[in-house]
Parts: C-alpha cells; structure tokens; sequence
C-alpha cells in the first residue's frame, strides 16, 4: 500500500488600469487545497486507486472532491481499468467567447450571483497487447467515457449591447469513445487514433449539440526512428464538421506536417519541421468575419488561420 498526500496554494490576481469604470474586469482571489491519495495492490491482479481532494476557495467556498481508479490485469497482454469522480471550475471573464469579443462590452462577474460549474465524470478502458512476432508489434486502448457539467456559464448579450455571464438551470454532457492502435515494426512506428465525442447542452424540455467541438476526430503519425541518430515523423489529423455559434456549420478538414530532427553529436541537433503542408486555413473556405472591414463581427475560428509554416533550428543541450 502507497500514501501521497500534499497541500497547495493558488493565487489569482488582476488589475485593470484602462477601460471603462463600468467595465471593470479586477478580481482577486486564492484556493487553498489539501490532497490525500492511496494506491492498494489488493490481489495479484488487482490494484485499487482512490483519492480525495478538498479545496476551499475565498469566493466560493469548500469543494470536497472523491476519485477513483480500479485496475484488473488478468494477463501480461491484458488489462481492464474503470475510473471516476468529481471536479469544479469558478467562474471567470477570461475565457474563448470573451477573447473572441477582445473584453469589450463584457460585465464582470457578480460572484453573489454565480456559483462553480460541477463536473461528474466516469470512464471505462481495455489495453491489449498483441504478440505478433519479435520485430512486429500491436499495441491496442479503447476507452468509453461520459462527463456531466452542472450548471455551465453561458455568456449571453443583453438589450443594452453588453455581454454577460449567466447560468441557467441545465447541463452540459460528453459520451462518447477513444480508440489507439499503435503498431510497431524495427524502426518504424504507426500510431492510429480515433475520438467519437458527442458534446450536447442540455436547457429547458430540449437539447442541442455544443459548439465547437468535432464529434468525429483522427490522429495518425508515422515515425522514422534511428535512435541517437535522428527521427523523421510524418502526421495527418482529421476533424469532422462542427456547429458554430452563429448556428452555421463549419467545413470539415485536414492538418498534415512532417517533423525531423537529427543529431550531431552528444549535445547538438538539428530539427526541421513542416507544419500545416496542406495549407488548411478557413480563409480558403470559409469567412471570419461578416460586415464591413471598418466594423467587422467575427464569426468563430475553427480551423488554423496562419496556413503553411516551415520552422527550423538547433539544440545545445549542456
């Protein structure tokens, strides 16, 4: 049996010298934690983790935080892993929507008239080790998992023009699946990845899909390697359409790069990198702004914006 404990200390201070009065975004705060965690290898097979985490935070107030990890591992090749438990996030200004806005026109919080969002998450994963051959291997991960939020800030415009946070009696959830295959053969390396997520909000008698989020994604890189010699890896991502703010749905795409590095010695390398080859960029496709360019109102940015880029350098390492 294992025992970790630990304490924290956040804090969070900001001060807004320019802008409107009205306006003021300034806030100050702290969290103070403390954290016990115990790993117990009940059986042979079996390995039992839980935890529990409370927090106390000057605006608002205590969080008592339980989690869990339970393992079975029935062979060398194959193991089952169920896990779960609690989280919060306080409220804040200083997220995507607002920086979309550039902070103007955004209120600032009334901390007596909003309260944290509530996570519940649990999930459900099998790991299989294939034994092919000496030179060919597969290694394989398939993970289910479901997340609730209670109540989510939602930022809403009022009949004034300004922005403000709200939380209206509903809930945000996540389900969906994950799916890694990685093989492997002498120098060369495949690894394979797909992430079903389907994201949905949930208001009154009625829900709809959360936007922003791609409900189907794939991960693939190749890699080259000769160790303590140089690598060469060549990735393709894909993610499928997703609903914007504006109640539009975006275009779906592909991002692909190559990355290198290489050696030269014990503390020197040289690395090379193309990134976004396919120059995906959502000017090619589709707008980021509507109105005129003197008063623009920009639309969501859902894919990369700056195209083609080649980086490239050197590293000393002492």
């Amino acid at each position: 049996m294992e025992w970790i404990g630990g304490l924290n200390l956040w804090t969070e201070n900001f001060n807004q010298s320019q802008g409107d009065p009205d306006q003021d975004l300034s806030f100050s705060n702290a969290t103070i934690g403390a954290f016990i965690q115990n790993t117990w290898n009940i059986a042979e097979k079996w390995t039992l983790e839980t935890g529990l985490r409370g927090d106390y935070q000057t605006d608002y107030g205590t969080y008592i935080l339980p989690r869990f990890s339970l393992l079975y591992e029935p062979t060398d090749l194959l193991t089952f892993r169920t896990g779960g438990g609690l989280g919060y996030k306080t409220p804040t200004v200083f997220t995507e929507d607002t920086e979309r806005l550039q902070f103007r026109n955004v209120l600032p919080l009334n901390v007596s008239e909003s309260k944290a969002e509530r996570s519940t998450g649990i999930n459900f994963d099998i790991n299989y080790r294939w034994p092919i051959s000496g030179a060919l291997s597969l290694s394989t991960n398939a993970l289910l998992f479901y997340t609730r939020i209670n109540d989510p800030l939602l930022l809403s415009q009022n009949d004034n023009g300004n922005y403000r946070f709200i939380q209206p009696n509903g809930y945000i959830d996540t389900q969906g699946l994950e799916a890694n295959m990685k093989w492997g053969y002498g120098d060369f390396k495949l690894f394979i990845g797909y992430t079903y997520a389907d994201v949905k909000q949930h208001y009154g008698d009625g829900s709809s899909r959360y936007p922003l989020v791609a409900r189907h994604r794939l991960n693939n890189v190749l890699m080259y390697e000769k160790h303590e010699n140089f690598w060469v890896g060549l990735e393709a991502y894909y993610y499928s359409p997703q609903k914007l703010n504006d109640g539009a749905t975006g275009k779906a795409y592909w991002i692909a790069g190559i990355m290198s590095e290489k050696k030269l010695g014990e503390h020197f390398s040289l690395f090379l990198n193309l990134e976004n080859m396919l120059d995906t960029r959502q000017t090619r496709f589709d707008t980021i702004y509507t109105g005129s360019i003197d008063n623009p109102q920009f639309r969501d940015i859902y894919v990369p914006v700056d195209g083609f880029v080649i980086n490239g350098g050197f590293k000393l390492m002492l």
